[in-house]
């Protein structure tokens, strides 16, 4: 790359908080002052907000813009759930790649609360007495284990049945189809409430793809179920299919991945099919230096095909607990 001293032309400025008047403006602001993690910061909501605008302008169409989401269950133990639960109801993201806990906690605290705690905090004491301890949020088993059983085996009963009546098949051959996009649809059409992240993704048919379905309380439920009913099971190639079929002829493609592993790789694997990312935005507090597909950089996704070159990006590092509040507050607020 050769330099120029004259390509450095835009002058580093102070905030001026007296002009600060909402977050947006505060992150306006964040372009101007630099500040390292501010200038990435502001980058990353403006590509977001032109992500919002493509797909705002097909109508949601998958077949013209997919906007891609991916995020780990940690998130939605805490207020941030709210992020996706918004982006969900604005219809921003068309498909969301994500991991079984997120059902876990989704499903909990729509009927349950988890309290604040703090990271300091003696973990034998507290597991003596049935708490169990999320960085510095407390999840009890009355909220967790306790009220998943006892709201998800009746609707796994509920859509054992009526599968079978819809499909007019019965044994395996009922289940062919059926992947873990459409347990979330059946779950959030069942149990999920309007504060939830499955309610949104049934009512607006929204893909939910979760690869590691197995990993995780509702994991364990599906397991138990099958117990029961030995015929059960999730296509998870039907999965698969929906991802493909996503991708493949789609004229967009973006995404905003925040931390790594299943959840970010489903997304840029299919992405790779069409020639890579069309704009992508990731949030991570991963190194690089460990070669973790979580502290991968999204050039790295270039060289695998699964990024365009050109395609506008930026690597925000930092805690997606504090950044996506204040994107949010710019992307779906009143102001």
């Amino acid at each position: 790359m050769a330099i120029s001293p004259d390509d450095f032309d835009i002058p580093v400025s102070d905030y001026d908080f007296a002009k600060i008047t909402n977050p947006g403006s505060l992150i306006d602001q964040m372009a101007k002052a630099g500040g390292f993690t501010a200038t990435k910061l502001a980058t990353a909501r403006d590509i977001l907000s032109e992500m919002k605008q493509q797909i705002d302008d097909v109508e949601g169409d998958p077949n013209k813009v997919t906007n891609w989401i991916s995020f780990p269950a940690c998130l939605c133990a805490t207020g941030t759930r709210s992020f996706f639960v918004e982006a969900a109801k604005h219809k921003m993201f068309n498909v969301i790649s994500t991991t079984c806990g997120t059902l876990d906690h989704d499903i909990a605290r729509s009927y349950q609360n988890y309290f604040h705690g703090a990271f300091e905090l003696d973990d034998i004491e507290l597991g003596e007495h049935s708490l169990m301890r999320l960085g510095n949020v407390i999840v009890p088993n009355s909220s967790y284990g306790e009220i998943i059983e006892e709201v998800v085996m009746p609707a796994l009963e509920d859509i054992y049945k009526s599968r079978q009546e819809e499909t007019g098949l019965t044994g395996a051959d009922a289940w062919i189809g059926f992947g873990s996009i459409h347990l979330v649809w059946e779950l959030g059409k069942r149990i999920g409430k309007p504060d939830s992240l499955i309610y949104w993704a049934w009512k607006n048919q929204i893909p939910v793809c979760i690869p590691g379905i197995t990993d995780g309380s509702i994991g364990a439920q599906l397991f138990m179920f099958r117990q029961k009913h030995r015929d059960f099971h999730i296509d998870t190639l039907a999965d698969e299919q929906v991802m493909s079929d996503l991708t493949w002829d789609v004229e967009v493609s973006n995404a905003l991945m925040v931390g790594g592993g299943i959840s970010k790789h489903h997304v840029i694997w299919w992405n790779q099919y069409r020639g890579g990312l069309d704009s992508a935005v990731y949030i991570t507090t991963a190194p690089e230096h460990d070669g973790s597909l979580s502290g991968a950089r999204l050039r790295e996704a270039i060289s695998w095909g699964k990024m365009r070159p050109e395609a506008p990006n930026v690597c925000v590092e930092g805690d997606a607990s504090v950044l996506l509040p204040l994107i949010g507050s710019d992307l779906f607020g009143g102001n």
